[in-house]
């Protein structure tokens, strides 16, 4: 499973108000979060988003409530991946929840500059800046949460599983 696509770029502390703010909370559907993703921070990120894009952000991205809206609508607006230095336990937990892949590599996230194009090897944990040819290592998910994550979230990887039996 690979990821690629061009850079969004945040600072630290990005937490889940931020990411979706909580007058939008009065819905489930996916799509309506996604449409609402980062506006308080970036105006313009729903607008420029494509399919496959990359997220980077600082320390503790993800802090604040523990809502997996945060991750959905990250994942639903097109986000393939999700680099920062750290991210809070909670917003990590959710992101594997619903399938959105996160890595955390301090030195990917201090060189990649926003709209550079950033490919992204999920099996070997490879970061590679496309853009200025710099390549980093992020720890790569162990196979059972690169089954999750494939699935599409904890739920759907279950239920293939049990499916299976």
């Amino acid at each position: 499973m690979n990821a690629k696509g061009h850079v969004f770029k945040y600072p630290d502390n990005v937490d889940t108000d931020v990411i979706i703010p909580a007058r939008y909370l009065n819905t489930q559907d996916a799509k309506e979060l996604a449409s609402h993703c980062m506006e308080d921070i970036d105006k313009d990120f729903v607008h420029k988003v494509q399919p496959g894009d990359v997220m980077v952000g600082g320390w503790n991205f993800g802090c604040g409530s523990s809502r997996e809206h945060a991750p959905l609508c990250i994942k639903t607006s097109g986000i393939s991946v999700v680099i920062a230095k750290s991210f809070a336990r909670i917003f990590y937990r959710n992101s594997i929840n619903i399938g959105l892949p996160i890595l955390e590599c301090e030195a990917a996230a201090d060189a990649i500059q926003a709209g550079d194009l950033v490919s992204v090897d999920f099996d070997t944990g490879v970061i590679t800046d496309e853009t200025t040819g710099a390549t980093f290592q992020a720890e790569p998910f162990p196979p059972f949460i690169q089954e999750i994550i494939a699935a599409g979230g904890l739920m759907n990887s279950i239920k293939a599983k049990a499916a299976n039996k």
